[in-house]
């Protein structure tokens, strides 16, 4: 279980510097990891979508490029990291909690959730809300950092994690506490395997994942 106070006041924190904390520690790959998953969603051709934990809307953007057509709705719990959504032109925004979603069952043709699920009070009660919310057959879209499984690679990332990665985002942010706590959640998410179990056993049908840049992130998707 994560502490929801905690998140919601980590999140409130470094809102105003997050975006560019995140291009910078992930050198801008993390520009790529979106595209990717819009081009996915783009491929469906959806009608209704949600962008659960939008934060700054990043990936609501990027999906709305790619699929000018469809309605997109961006959903956060932070509404400091909304307003810095705003700011960057974005209106069809609601205060949502993951974990009770106000939003009729059925509502939605994909879901996305890209680095938010991490955070949420509980990964089984938030998948339960993200099936509800879709309709039969309707696709969910995870999207978050996982631990590469080559030996080198694994012991070099996770040092980076918790020795660098920390200390600059501390200096972008001013809030280093923030990001000793979101590093070290990385560590503890599951990835791979458990995490497509994890998926399936609360509300989807099948899950497959997808390791993106040797595995530093991973794309799940799933369906209802």
């Amino acid at each position: 279980m994560q502490d929801a106070g905690f998140v919601r006041q980590a999140f409130a924190g470094i809102a105003s510097r997050y975006v560019l904390a995140n291009h910078v520690l992930s050198l801008g790959i993390d520009c790529l990891w979106r595209r990717t998953t819009a081009r996915r969603i783009q491929q469906l051709k959806p009608a209704r979508v949600l962008d659960l934990a939008t934060g700054s809307g990043d990936l609501t953007q990027a999906v709305q490029a790619a699929c000018p057509d469809a309605k997109i709705l961006g959903a956060d719990f932070s509404v400091p990291m909304m307003r810095e959504a705003q700011k960057r032109g974005l209106r069809a925004l609601v205060a949502a909690d993951g974990m009770n979603l106000p939003f009729q069952d059925a509502s939605f043709d994909v879901l996305t959730v890209a680095f938010g699920l991490r955070n949420m009070a509980s990964w089984p009660t938030a998948l339960q809300e993200m099936s509800r919310v879709l309709r039969p057959g309707g696709r969910l879209f995870v999207l978050d950092f996982s631990i590469p499984r080559m030996p080198g690679l694994r012991q070099a990332y996770l040092f980076y994690l918790k020795h660098i990665m920390t200390r600059i985002a501390g200096w972008i942010t001013g809030k280093r506490e923030a990001y000793v706590y979101l590093c070290g959640s990385i560590e503890k998410f599951p990835s791979g395997k458990d995490m497509n179990a994890l998926i399936c056993a609360n509300g989807f049908q099948t899950a497959t994942a997808t390791p993106l840049t040797f595995g530093i992130a991973s794309l799940y998707e799933a369906v209802k």
